[in-house]
């Protein structure tokens, strides 16, 4: 059943008897993320929402990093590119990669604008 599949995750620091056994172990290793995810929203720290970075707040980007991890790690192993030629991993991982950390910038730059118009503009806020 394992032919041709490496079962194996983080590049072979856990190893699998079984496609299932590693089905559940990326399930598992998914949902802590989910759940720290979750956690993280609930309780929103201190920390990590009273610090800027690049215009936004830590947590968002926080929350942001932990998205792309699960979306890396469900291409990886569920869709099987562990197993593809390297060149086409890294059209498929990295290309999304990019568009996202493009798209963020944008977003930043564009909700600055928008916040600075809003605040200097008008005299109050109308929405």
């Amino acid at each position: 059943m394992a032919d041709g599949h490496k079962l194996e995750i983080f590049r072979g620091l856990v190893k699998f008897k079984s496609n299932t056994q590693k089905i559940w172990g990326v399930l598992a290793f998914l949902t802590l993320i989910t759940a720290v995810e979750v956690v993280l929203g609930i309780i929103k720290p201190a920390s990590l929402t009273d610090t800027y970075v690049l215009g936004m707040k830590l947590i968002n980007w926080v929350f942001i990093i932990l998205t792309l991890v699960k979306a890396y790690y469900i291409a990886w192993d569920f869709m099987h590119l562990r197993d593809e030629k390297s060149s086409l991993r890294r059209a498929i991982v990295w290309t999304p990669i990019f568009l996202v950390i493009y798209l963020t910038f944008i977003l930043l730059v564009e909700a600055d604008y928008i916040y600075n118009v809003y605040k200097d503009g008008f005299v109050s806020w109308n929405f």
